[in-house]
């Protein structure tokens, strides 16, 4: 197959229903690639999405290559056919928030504590996210939650630009994690800023302001290693 399917969500995480063309099937998977989605595929400690498509349940969406793979409930569409797209809106608006949530955490503990992230993972309205701390204990735990909701309600705008490679490694700790997960061969970053916390290299969906990531709360902490402790969050 050549070219690759147009990611939507990269530009407008808000599109819920969107048309496109069923570039190729897999028959033994139940699955199509399209021209273009708005299915988030995962990534990133984000789940894909749900919804469906030319009426079908998804099942499953993911990354191949350049190209969006939609596994499908029923027979798939054939090649060449138009289809339309619905999201499963409830689910993806709980994991912008909770990603965007996820993001306040890492901006406070970086801007605070200069705490790297060593890894993490995410559900609608709940996740956990690794830091390299030494020491980790309940007082200085209510404090980082009292900080990020303090930004949630500070109604930060939270912006997306995509820049060449070159540039956006020129912004100073551009990546927060302990291993810098971008590929080699990517020549365009894409940036996700809040505005006046955090600013990072991020391939997911998030919430335009900071308001409407809602309470935040730490459901719990733990120790996963010596200088690596855990924070897990709820959403209200």
């Amino acid at each position: 197959m050549e070219g690759m399917t147009e990611l939507l969500a990269q530009s407008d995480a808000y599109l819920r229903e969107f048309d496109a063309v069923v570039s190729e099937t897999d028959p033994a998977e139940g699955a199509v690639a399209l021209d273009r989605t708005a299915f988030y595929p995962g990534g990133g400690g984000q789940p894909h999405d749900l919804g469906t498509l030319a009426g079908l349940p998804i099942r499953k969406v993911q990354r191949r290559g350049e190209w969006i793979w939609h596994h499908l409930e029923g027979d798939a569409p054939a090649a060449g056919s138009a289809v339309h797209g619905v999201l499963d809106w409830e689910r993806r608006y709980a994991l912008m928030r909770t990603h965007t949530a996820f993001h306040i955490l890492c901006g406070v503990v970086w801007r605070d504590y200069r705490a790297q992230v060593t890894g993490g993972n995410l559900e609608p309205l709940k996740g956990r996210m690794d830091f390299e701390f030494e020491t980790l204990h309940g007082e200085l735990v209510h404090e980082i939650e009292a900080r990020v909701n303090a930004e949630v309600a500070a109604a930060r705008e939270v912006r997306v630009r995509h820049l060449p490679r070159e540039e956006a490694f020129r912004i100073p700790d551009l990546i927060r994690t302990k291993i810098n997960l971008l590929p080699e061969g990517i020549a365009i970053v894409r940036t996700v800023e809040i505005e006046g916390l955090d600013l990072q290299a991020d391939g997911g969906t998030h919430v335009a302001n900071t308001r409407e990531v809602g309470v935040v709360r730490v459901a719990g902490y733990k120790s996963k290693g010596r200088i690596n402790k855990r924070i897990e969050l709820e959403l209200g």
